[in-house]
């Protein structure tokens, strides 16, 4: 199990040798309490997963629950309990996409959800991450997804789901709960994060990255040899 004093620049850096990524991987611990010594955000952003737009540029900060007043939807994935205020607005937010089609009702029970409400939340490129995170994403294309999927199937980590939709911001719960997850991204987190079209997340737990990296190599060199194999095999058979 991984600790606060792990290399989280070396582990960046051999996934990163391996993986071709377009954004740098985003670390997230959810703590019990402020933490010392790290920037507390300030400001407004839309949405919780605007934050990990912050922390891939390479700020390092850490937010509080009011921070994430301004979704509902990420506040319900976070446990976040609203102000009355803001429970009418989540209220109206639900009813314009029930009339959009976007979600129905009877979907809504089926999100998942952090298990407590975190006092503090720190968002920090992995290599800065400066303490242990909880989850790590990584915003990549899916010829990038599929490499570390493969790993964390090797390494036993993987959480065995189909790739999730929207809302982006619960593929986080659902990791912590039940290992490595792919999410295909939605409408509003592509708008916040700046998201590609060809692009799409996998979330992994923290302490299951050390054995994702090292499953990488075996699981990079196998597919180099297979790319390989398959490119004389397309260029014997194919008859078009």
């Amino acid at each position: 199990m991984m600790h606060a004093e792990e290399n989280w620049r070396e582990l960046e850096q051999r996934i990163s040798a391996k993986v071709k990524l377009g954004k740098r991987p985003v670390a997230v611990a959810f703590l019990d309490a402020a933490p010392a010594g790290i920037l507390k955000f300030e400001g407004t952003e839309p949405s919780g997963c605007s934050f990990w737009r912050l922390a891939a540029q390479g700020r390092v900060f850490y937010t509080v629950p009011e921070n994430h007043f301004n979704c509902a939807v990420g506040a319900y994935t976070h446990n976040i309990a609203l102000s009355p205020e803001r429970e009418k607005e989540t209220e109206q937010t639900l009813k314009m996409m029930f009339e959009l089609g976007y979600v129905k009702p009877e979907e809504v029970p089926q999100i998942p959800r952090l298990s407590k409400a975190p006092a503090a939340i720190v968002y920090a490129p992995l290599s800065d991450a400066p303490v242990a995170p909880d989850a790590v994403l990584f915003a990549c294309k899916p010829s990038a997804a599929m490499l570390l999927n493969e790993a964390a199937n090797r390494a036993g980590v993987a959480s065995g789901a189909p790739a999730l939709g929207r809302p982006t911001c619960m593929a986080l719960p659902a990791s912590l709960q039940n290992g490595a997850i792919l999410s295909l991204g939605c409408m509003g987190n592509r708008v916040y994060t700046g998201l590609g079209e060809d692009e799409m997340y996998f979330v992994l737990r923290g302490k299951d990255l050390s054995a994702v990296a090292d499953a990488l190599d075996i699981v990079t060199s196998a597919n180099a040899a297979l790319n390989e194999y398959a490119s004389g095999r397309r260029q014997r058979l194919a008859t078009i």
